[in-house]
C-alpha cells in the first residue's frame, strides 16, 4: 500500500464502522449517513429538510452514539430565546457575583429540531458558533467543544408559524439534503423491527462487525478524529479536477431561473465535501463522480432564485444534474495516481 493511501484506509475503517452501527438501528438512510460523514470530515454543518417521521432526529442520535460524541437537542419554538441556545450571565446570590451558564450548543454534536419555527433572532445565535466554532457571551468569546457539528431539521410543509432561513445561514451549512421515504422492503423490515415480529417477517440481520454485544461507541473517541482528518487531507485534488470544480460552480450563476449563482466560498465547499466523498470511496484523489455525488446538496441551496417559489417545488438533484452537469465538460484525467 503506497504511503497515500495509509490515512485514507484508516478513515474508510472508521467509516464502514460508522455505516453498520447507525444502519443497523436505522434503515434505507445509507445515503443520510454517508452525508453526516461528508459534513463531519469537511468540518461543516447539514440541513435536513424533510417531513415528520422519517427519522431525522432518531439518526441524528444514532450518528452521535456511533462515534461517542456528546449531544444535546434544542427544539425550537417562537418563544426560544438566543440565551437558551449560547448561554449566558447567572447571578449567585451567595457569591454576589455573575458566573457563565453555558447553553446546550456547548456539544459536540448539536441538534436543531424544526429550526424555522424560532425567532430570526434566536436562529442568528447559531451564526458565530457555525462560523467561527465559538459563541459570544458578555462579550467574551467562549470556543466550542472540536468536533462541532450541526444538524438542523425543518419540515418543508409548514408554512404558518414558521420563519424561513436567510440566505446569510443557509450559506452556514455545508449540504442540504433529505431522507426520503424508504423503499418497500426496508418498509416491512422497519415494522418487522418496532413491532418485533420477528416470526412472521424477517428481521434485518446483525451488521458482521458489531454483534449484539458491541455498544456502537466502541469506536475510539480519541483517535477517529485525528484518522479522519488525515484521510480527507491526503486526498488530492488534480488542477483538472479543480477547473472541473470552477465550471460546475460557474455554470449555476448563468441558469435563467436563478437571479445570484453559488458564490467563490461555495467552490470552496464543493472542492471540500468532495475530498470527503473521496474518503467515503475509499481513495485519495478526487473523481468527477465524486464532485457530482454532492453538487446538488452543496450549490443548490446557496442560489437565489427568481419569482415567489424560489426553488421550493424544484428537485435539487433533477435541477443540478438536468440544468447543470449535464452541460459541463468532464475531464478525462481524474488525478488518479
Amino acid at each position: 500500500m503506497e504511503p497515500s493511501t495509509i490515512p485514507v484506509a484508516a478513515a474508510e475503517r472508521v467509516i464502514h464502522q460508522v455505516r453498520r452501527a447507525v444502519t443497523a438501528r436505522l434503515l434505507g438512510l445509507e445515503r443520510a449517513v454517508d452525508d453526516l460523514l461528508i459534513a463531519l470530515m469537511a468540518r461543516g454543518h447539514i440541513l435536513l429538510e424533510d417531513v415528520p417521521g422519517v427519522g431525522k432526529t432518531t439518526l441524528a442520535k444514532a450518528f452521535s452514539d456511533a462515534l461517542g460524541l456528546s449531544f444535546r437537542r434544542i427544539q425550537c419554538t417562537p418563544d426560544l430565546l438566543p440565551s437558551d441556545v449560547v448561554g449566558g450571565l447567572v447571578f449567585h446570590p451567595q457569591d454576589s457575583e455573575f458566573v457563565v451558564r453555558k447553553g446546550p450548543i456547548f456539544t459536540n454534536l448539536l441538534l436543531v429540531d424544526e429550526i424555522n419555527r424560532a425567532l430570526p433572532r434566536t436562529q442568528s445565535a447559531l451564526l458565530e458558533a457555525m462560523a467561527e466554532d465559538q459563541v459570544t457571551i458578555d462579550g467574551t468569546p467562549y470556543p466550542l467543544p472540536q468536533p462541532f457539528l450541526v444538524i438542523a431539521t425543518e419540515n418543508p410543509l409548514e408554512s404558518q408559524g414558521v420563519f424561513p432561513l436567510p440566505e446569510a445561514q443557509l450559506d452556514r451549512f455545508l449540504l442540504k439534503t433529505s431522507l426520503g421515504y424508504p423503499s418497500a422492503d426496508d418498509d416491512v423490515a422497519i415494522l418487522s423491527l418496532h413491532l418485533e415480529l420477528s416470526d412472521e417477517v424477517a428481521s434485518p440481520p446483525p451488521p458482521a462487525e458489531f454483534g449484539s454485544s458491541v455498544h456502537p461507541s466502541a469506536i475510539a473517541r480519541t483517535e477517529w478524529p485525528r484518522t479522519l482528518a488525515a484521510g480527507i487531507a491526503s486526498v488530492r485534488l488534480s488542477p483538472a479536477i479543480l477547473r472541473y470544480i470552477s465550471r460546475v460552480t460557474r455554470a449555476t450563476r448563468s441558469q435563467p431561473d436563478v437571479q445570484v449563482g453559488a458564490s467563490p466560498r461555495a467552490m470552496v465547499l464543493l472542492a471540500k465535501a468532495a475530498r470527503a466523498a473521496a474518503v467515503l470511496a475509499g481513495r485519495d484523489f478526487v473523481t468527477p463522480d465524486d464532485v457530482q455525488r454532492v453538487a446538488a446538496g452543496v450549490l443548490f441551496h446557496r442560489t437565489l432564485w427568481i419569482g415567489p417559489a424560489e426553488g421550493s417545488e424544484i428537485d435539487a438533484n433533477a435541477w443540478m444534474q438536468q440544468r447543470v452537469l449535464q452541460h459541463v465538460d468532464v475531464p478525462l484525467e481524474s488525478g488518479a495516481p
